[in-house]
């Protein structure tokens, strides 16, 4: 989208009825392209897609836009691939949940899976937010992208459903979004006969996310976001994920929370999900 172009506060011309019917049939195709292999334009669509009850000229310029981008970049490829992920193993700590509420739980597994077969794979998600992102209503975004060995199969970028008063709250309920996306992925891969036998490694920009949710003995500072905290330090415990941290340049989930305005940040984290987007 155009720098610093903020779609809830544009204040230009309403679109007709025809014009805003076919605004949304553009975000329809463009939302088919996103689920196809294009998260580099995830959070714009979304973020345009949160007005197609009252599209605005401005809307549908910026649209024009996201087609022209698609247009100059349009020789790229999501590379599927299985080779195993160099994931940093020793920066995520393992620690003994015994004593805490959550005592000595394990992951329960699906009583009717088939016996599973294969050498199994790694998963690995990364997680952020953008706190306070959205100018009229202050909720904030969340944007996560998860990878099985060093394939990316699924990624999102949502608007949180409630206003976190601190990065601490938005970070956590992404977090917690990620972590609910990963257990439903476990699940579904143990019933199609696929051996799942590491925890997800989740790599998060929030020190203070990660000591709540790493350190056993942590205590819960903001009682708001007492939900999410225990549902991820629950899944901590049973070994369903691990959490490290990344610095906020390497982070590629940054990309689906925000629109970058820093050209070469936006292309080196681009880059690292799609191959050959600026070969041309």
């Amino acid at each position: 989208m155009s720098y610093g172009y903020r779609p809830e506060q544009d204040t230009s011309d309403e679109l007709n009825a025809s014009d805003a019917a076919y605004y949304q049939s553009l975000i329809g195709i463009l939302r088919w392209i996103v689920e196809l292999g294009r998260p580099d334009i995830c959070v714009e669509v979304s973020m345009l897609a949160s007005h197609m009850a009252l599209p605005r000229q401005g809307h549908l310029n910026q649209l024009y836009r996201i087609f022209g981008y698609l247009n100059n970049h349009h020789n790229s490829e999501i590379v599927f691939d299985p080779s195993p992920p160099d994931i940093p193993y020793n920066l995520f700590e393992e620690h003994d949940w015994n004593d805490t509420v959550y005592g000595n739980c394990s992951e329960e597994l699906p009583i009717d899976a088939p016996e599973p077969r294969g050498h199994g794979f790694t998963m690995h998600a990364f997680v952020d937010s953008d706190h306070a992102g959205d100018c009229s209503t202050r909720r904030s975004r969340t944007g996560f992208i998860i990878y099985l060995n060093s394939a990316p199969i699924y990624y999102l970028s949502k608007k949180q459903t409630s206003v976190e008063t601190s990065s601490f709250g938005s970070e956590f309920i992404a977090l917690k979004t990620c972590c609910e996306c990963i257990r439903g992925l476990r699940y579904k891969l143990r019933m199609m006969g696929i051996s799942v036998h590491s925890p997800a490694y989740i790599f998060e920009d929030n020190q203070s996310v990660l000591t709540n949710s790493t350190l056993p003995h942590s205590t819960l500072k903001k009682k708001s976001s007492s939900i999410a905290y225990h549902y991820v330090r629950e899944g901590v415990a049973k070994r369903e994920w691990m959490l490290t941290y990344i610095s906020t340049h390497d982070n590629v989930a940054d990309l689906l929370t925000k629109p970058l305005t820093n050209v070469e940040k936006r292309r080196r984290l681009i880059s690292m999900i799609i191959h050959h987007i600026y070969s041309y």
